[in-house]
């Protein structure tokens, strides 16, 4: 099972079951935040498509192809991170993140970010992490910019978001690139 001490305060943890009730919790509490750039807010109404969640991101672990880990903060669970899917023969990937209501602004998702790059790219020996944010969403746009990432290009129309399309902003990292 994964997990990853960043500090004193931040540490990245596969999710589990257990974590079920804090994760819908937290979900539930952001929801407005939360609903402008993820789609799958709608579909978490309840805990039980929380759990639903976390075991089809248990399955996604057991089948080798990447995985999710909550982000906690002080003991808290600030937000998620994760693996969309692995592509072993490309060795490459892409990440997708969120924090919840209060987290946002201090550093937390660049640090979580990455970690995840570093163990993608130098612990799984993958070659491309790709990260694909709303071009209005300046907040997650912020974290691949931060790092380091080249930004490599617009995909129109890349996501349906409730009632209209959003362009995606995708940003890539070369191994080559992460260990200079």
């Amino acid at each position: 099972m994964f997990t990853y001490k960043i500090d004193e305060k931040i540490e990245l943890k596969m999710l589990t079951p257990q974590d079920t009730e804090p994760l819908f919790k937290l979900t539930d509490q952001s929801r407005d935040s939360l609903k402008e750039w993820l789609p799958f807010i709608d579909y978490t109404q309840t805990s039980a498509d929380t759990a639903v969640f976390i075991t089809s991101t248990m399955k996604q672990f057991g089948e080798n192809n990447g995985f999710q880990a909550g982000i906690w903060y002080e003991g808290k669970l600030a937000g998620v991170i994760g693996f969309h899917k692995i592509d072993w023969n490309n060795k490459s990937t892409s990440i997708g993140y969120w924090l919840g209501k209060g987290f946002e602004g201090s550093g937390l998702m660049t640090q979580s970010v990455k970690a995840f790059v570093d163990h993608a790219l130098v612990e799984l020996g993958l070659n491309r992490v790709e990260i694909r944010a709303a071009v209005e969403n300046k907040k997650s746009r912020a974290i691949p910019e931060r790092l380091g990432f080249t930004k490599e290009g617009c995909i129109r129309q890349a996501e349906w978001l409730y009632d209209h399309y959003v362009d995606h902003v995708v940003y890539g990292m070369l191994a080559e690139d992460w260990q200079k």
